[in-house]
């Protein structure tokens, strides 16, 4: 599989080649155009409750699409929902794995599985905290709302949990809310905080703070309207 990604970091578009016979796999609704070559075929992947788990814990489509070529250099084209980013990973056989948050699955390898996990949150309330779980080997391609920078984390870091993009397994996480006296007035703010050896990736936007800023602006409804 050969792969192109342009326009980004604000807009960004993942364009990947196919030999013969080769495949791609995307969340439903992620493909641009492609080649009349290629042929698509859509299911749950994995069955009825990985689709599901998918959609209602990890934020992805029910259905996923394969894209597989019928002749050597079948392109097609992935544009993810929102305006911002798109890397790749290469996945190695029997060790690779990395964590996604909600939505930032966008296309991979056949050999690449992405599932919804569930972390409980102590003292939280019995609140949960989902995010997905990508294990397997080949390419993947995850994106983000705004520009994505990798850091290398050697004992502790802290995000916001509306920046946080992916990790490495390696790092340990713990979901708590911070204690300022803007989030006790206004709006709990919840942290990610990182702690051990590994990678973690991060978004230069975050889509909550675009709807917080966005909801004042809104059309109200009158009685009278």
């Amino acid at each position: 599989m050969q792969h192109e990604i342009t326009q980004g970091p604000s807009y960004s578009l993942l364009e990947v080649a196919l030999a013969r016979g080769e495949s791609v796999i995307s969340d439903s609704g992620a493909m641009a155009w492609m080649d009349p070559t290629l042929t698509m075929k859509t299911s749950t992947r994995g069955g009825f409750l990985s689709g599901l788990k998918r959609k209602a814990l990890g934020g992805e489509s029910f259905f996923q699409n394969t894209y597989t070529a019928d002749e050597d250099g079948a392109r097609v084209a992935f544009s993810p929902g929102p305006a911002g980013d798109i890397r790749h990973l290469e996945m190695r056989p029997g060790s690779e794995e990395l964590f996604l948050q909600k939505g930032a699955y966008l296309a991979s390898s056949p050999g690449v599985h992405c599932d919804a996990k569930f972390d409980g949150l102590k003292g939280f309330f019995n609140e949960g905290f989902f995010v997905l779980r990508v294990t397997g080997a080949g390419d993947l391609f995850f994106n983000s709302y705004g520009d994505i920078q990798e850091v290398e984390v050697d004992g502790e870091y802290v995000i916001d949990n509306g920046f946080a993009v992916a990790w490495e397994p390696t790092l340990t996480y713990r979901l708590s809310r911070a204690r300022k006296v803007r989030s006790f007035l206004f709006s709990d703010q919840l942290i990610l905080r990182f702690s051990g050896r590994g990678r973690v990736w991060v978004q230069s936007r975050s889509s909550q703070a675009l709807a917080a800023w966005i909801h004042p602006f809104r059309r109200v409804r009158q009685s009278n309207d």
